[in-house]
């Protein structure tokens, strides 16, 4: 099915039939857009109209298309339908992984036991996907239901977080606890009210505070499983501290921040930039990791960089 966008509407993960651009200055057509660079191109140039093919890529919400027949191929085993075919691929993976950490979090906050060896699998199948897709990967958990959030979110920075884990050559040991303690990082969040954590208008200062209790929240649940990874702890509990003290729960400075933790929180904060909430328009990757790295009092300059080789085309600084 095609449909016809503006195109600041145009984002990565739709599949581009054609950019009417007058001037014929954008030409190329028929292509699942991944790269920054070409959606810079398109918002660039004269166009003001892109046609998209929403049973090959995104539509117009963000939303992926559910597995069908194509009614028109051009040839059986096109491109376009290998594109297709992978997003699919992806979706279905990410989807899997989804439903096997709602089931396992959803016990540990009943109070149920934790198989940290399977969960490591989960963590690993994850990484598994991030690593052979991870801009698809990216695009499929930009959109989330708020029933959803928490382990989606999950999902996409425990991928995240083996990436740049690899990008930075850490051991095999280290990257396969990072994958668990993205999994984990935010358990906080669900003991948190829900009417709190999903509620769609502006929060009051006690409700904010009930937010930001969230990584102690999860550290304290954490804490109470033996076996746990110190890593685990550190991450779920410092995700959100920042390298001048202005973070929390516990101010801590640069010097006190080791580098996974250093690492969640490039993660962390990149995912809720670039995910697509009612709220608020998604950030580009790019857009993201510029504004993270015009920030390094916050951030880990050199782990933004590593992130971005590893999500975008060309240099982000």
């Amino acid at each position: 099915m095609l449909v016809k966008l503006t195109k600041d509407r145009i984002r990565k993960g739709m599949f581009i039939e054609s950019v009417a651009c007058p001037s014929g200055e954008f030409a190329k057509r028929r292509f699942i857009l991944t790269s920054d660079r070409d959606l810079a191109a398109i918002a660039k140039s004269s166009a003001s109209d892109v046609l998209i093919n929403v049973a090959l890529g995104l539509d117009a919400e963000g939303r992926m298309p559910e597995a069908r027949p194509s009614r028109r191929r051009t040839a059986p085993n096109s491109a376009a339908d290998a594109q297709a075919a992978e997003i699919q691929k992806v979706r279905n993976d990410l989807d899997q992984s989804r439903q096997a950490l709602k089931t396992r979090l959803t016990d540990m906050v009943a109070g149920g036991a934790l198989d940290l060896d399977d969960l490591s699998a989960v963590a690993d199948s994850n990484a598994r996907t991030w690593k052979d897709s991870a801009v698809i990967a990216l695009e499929v958990t930009r959109l989330k239901s708020k029933d959803e959030t928490t382990y989606v979110h999950s999902l996409a920075v425990s991928g995240m977080m083996t990436l740049l884990g690899n990008a930075l050559n850490v051991d095999e040991e280290m990257v396969g606890v990072l994958g668990v303690a993205g999994m984990l990082h935010d358990i906080g969040k669900l003991l948190i009210p829900n009417e709190i954590l999903t509620k769609p208008g502006e929060l009051t200062r006690a409700e904010r505070e009930v937010i930001r209790s969230h990584p102690e929240v999860g550290y304290q649940l954490l804490k109470t499983y033996p076996g746990i990874p110190p890593m685990v702890l550190d991450i779920c509990r410092l995700h959100h501290e920042a390298l001048d003290g202005s973070g929390y729960p516990l101010g801590l400075k640069q010097e006190a921040l080791n580098l996974p933790v250093r690492l969640s929180t490039v993660c962390d904060v990149f995912e809720a930039l670039t995910s697509i909430r009612p709220y608020k328009r998604p950030w580009t990757s790019k857009e993201a990791l510029h504004w993270m790295f015009a920030r390094p009092h916050l951030f880990d300059r050199k782990m933004v960089i590593r992130l971005g080789s590893v999500l975008v085309d060309g240099p982000i600084n």
